[in-house]
């Protein structure tokens, strides 16, 4: 079985404003956001993944199936972080296998420097995930902080793979498209 992280052009962005519904359907028992007058809950920043260069969207395959989407971008909570997990989105189908945590060694490979992961309050799945991946993926050397202010409820992990990356001969600095078995 091979899991694909694509970098994701134009002509995927109907793909991930599709995906991204089932993903703010999943959420939805976490923020009680209701549908908009059309029935959808939209995503605001979704076009921007294609005009701002401090944006990356991506889509993720298993095998040929659309199985998710991962939006990185360049706003982090913390001033000296360079990266953030912004959206996270593995269909239920393939959770539970291993998927969702190659798929994001497979991200953070793609970028060099400092990382941040943010997860609301309410979603313990979600930290468990996480902090198991990020422990892996850096062999238990992050921080995580809990925040609770105006903006934000929940904790943020936080790593830097710089060290990491330059020894991975595979490691590019900027987006690529990866295949993994």
């Amino acid at each position: 079985m091979y899991v694909k992280v694509l970098s994701a052009v134009i002509d995927d962005k109907p793909l991930i404003q599709r995906m991204m519904e089932l993903y703010q359907y999943d959420f939805s028992e976490f923020e009680h956001r209701d549908l908009n007058e059309h029935g959808y809950f939209g995503y605001p920043y979704l076009d921007y993944y294609w005009i701002e260069g401090d944006r990356y969207p991506f889509i993720v395959r298993v095998g040929k199936q659309l199985a998710g989407f991962v939006l990185v971008n360049q706003f982090t909570y913390i001033p000296e972080n360079q990266y953030s997990i912004a959206e996270f989105f593995i269909l239920r189908k393939y959770r539970q296998q291993g998927i969702g945590k190659l798929v994001a060694f497979q991200v953070f490979d793609r970028f060099c420097g400092k990382w941040e992961i943010y997860q609301i309050s309410a979603n313990t799945v979600a930290q468990k995930f996480w902090r198991s991946t990020i422990a892996e993926y850096t062999a238990g050397n992050f921080t995580e902080i809990a925040i609770d202010d105006s903006d934000r409820q929940g904790i943020i992990q936080c790593f830097d793979n710089t060290s990491k990356c330059s020894l991975n001969n595979s490691a590019v600095y900027l987006q690529h498209d990866s295949v993994h078995k």
